[in-house]
């Protein structure tokens, strides 16, 4: 099964909830990318993050303390799951923003499991964390 257009919609459909918060907030838009009962665990809460409305608030309450001054993705891979249904979606991300009067940078890598919803996919899990330090 050839599953090349799948990929790269999956790829289109991250970059887009991407830019739904890091180009300028969107919730409506954020919100239509999120299943309703979407999960995350993210470094910066205990705990885990359940549903699309907590989902949305956590990244709502960065993007009103935060400024993004750049944001880039790199590196997808992703793997498709039941008969094209469900996948895995990983890449690598750089971020740059302003918090607290701080311009800070974080490199990280973010991991979604999405299903598909009628025509488009939806992120039922999101995992994401900063690259560890080498050297």
């Amino acid at each position: 099964m050839d599953t090349s257009a799948q990929i790269c919609l999956i790829e289109e459909t991250l970059r887009s909830m991407n830019r739904c918060w890091t180009e300028s907030w969107d919730e409506p838009g954020l919100r239509n990318y999120i299943h309703p009962d979407a999960v995350a665990i993210v470094p910066t809460m205990p705990g885990r993050l359940e549903g699309r409305d907590a989902y949305v608030a956590g990244w709502r309450s960065f993007c009103e303390a935060a400024v993004i001054h750049e944001w880039r993705e790199t590196d997808y891979k992703v793997q498709i799951y039941t008969g094209g249904r469900s996948a895995v979606a990983t890449y690598l991300f750089s971020i740059t923003f302003s918090l607290g009067g701080q311009v800070q940078t974080m490199r990280g890598r973010d991991m979604f499991f999405l299903v598909k919803g009628g025509q488009d996919w939806l992120v039922v899990a999101d995992q994401f964390s900063p690259e560890p330090l080498t050297g």
